[in-house]
């Protein structure tokens, strides 16, 4: 979880390979009008982000058993519990950098964010808290350190 161009889908592929486990774009979930409007430029709001969000929550009720990986922006809290609600197994790598990374990384890539909304996430964003299952790791290093690092701090190290 965290604000577009932290890294999510990167890790997230890393952590998959890691893991053995499958993997999922929370991207491709979006519906084609959400994904015109935020290439526009315009935020989605809550409304706009709830077909998207009960897609993903498919997507992880899916692989409760199993496993997945999946990115997924996840901003605030009520998101996040929609999301456990639907896979209580659920646990969040929330990855943080500072904003001129994550804006340069946002100028650097081919996506349909563009790094316009960088503020609107940020200003959104409900860091994870204490009492939700997962950790916050900063995203300023090789993706695959960070997914390592999540292994260990998940205790799935037997698992790779």
């Amino acid at each position: 979880m965290g604000v577009s161009g932290v890294g999510k889908s990167t890790v997230a592929c890393e952590l998959a390979a890691l893991l053995g486990l499958d993997s999922a774009d929370g991207d491709d979930f979006h519906e084609p009008a959400s994904i015109t409007a935020m290439a526009d430029g315009t935020p989605l709001t809550d409304g706009g982000r709830m077909t998207w969000l009960q897609a993903v929550a498919t997507w992880l009720a899916a692989h409760e058993t199993v496993g997945g990986v999946v990115s997924c922006s996840a901003l605030k809290r009520t998101y996040r519990d929609l999301l456990v609600a639907a896979a209580p197994r659920t646990t969040f790598l929330h990855l943080v950098a500072d904003h001129a990374v994550v804006r340069d990384r946002m100028e650097g890539r081919d996506h349909f964010m563009p790094p316009s909304l960088l503020d609107s996430q940020e200003r959104l964003l409900e860091p994870l808290q204490d009492d939700e299952p997962g950790w916050t790791i900063r995203a300023d290093r090789a993706p695959v350190e960070i997914a390592r690092e999540f292994v260990d701090l998940a205790g799935l190290a037997g698992h790779t």
